[in-house]
């Protein structure tokens, strides 16, 4: 005889499943085995996984940890053109952070046109990292030239 050969004998395990709501004769008694009073003794009292009775729960209370793409999204500072359009003929991120425009030389800088029409009376020379469509356009017709910082 071994460990791994044990078995019960037959009819010492009684494996019956209950039979509720069948009278007293089942031998359950009057409450089915659920107790009483209190939403699980009902027929329809079954709760989810992780209800608490309308408590905020647990999961919903502990911090989330994870992964988040919200930490390598790209920021960019904006700037609109009728701003950089007072500052002179060569821009730069270094001129822009002079003018109090941008935080630092190592932010992304994106030039806008803004709510008014765009038209410039002289030729700029900018260097930035992303310009609008429209922008480039009213820059590249008044004979300035856009430069992508990399």
């Amino acid at each position: 005889m071994e460990l791994n050969n044990l078995k019960y004998t037959k009819g010492s395990r009684n494996h019956k499943t209950k039979t509720y709501g069948r009278g007293f004769g089942s031998g359950i008694g009057k409450t089915s085995g659920k107790g009483t009073k209190g939403q699980k003794s009902r027929k329809s009292g079954k709760v989810r996984l992780g209800f608490e009775g309308g408590q905020t729960p647990l999961y919903r209370k502990i911090p989330k940890v994870g992964f988040n793409n919200y930490n390598f999204q790209e920021n960019y500072e904006i700037v609109t053109l009728t701003q950089v359009a007072k500052l002179g003929e060569e821009v730069n991120k270094e001129t822009l952070v002079k003018a109090g425009l941008i935080s630092s030389t190592k932010a992304k800088v994106k030039l806008i046109g803004g709510k008014k029409s765009i038209t410039l009376s002289k030729p700029l020379n900018i260097t930035v990292d992303k310009v609008s469509a429209n922008v480039e356009k009213a820059i590249s017709t008044a004979g300035g030239k856009v430069n992508y910082s990399k």
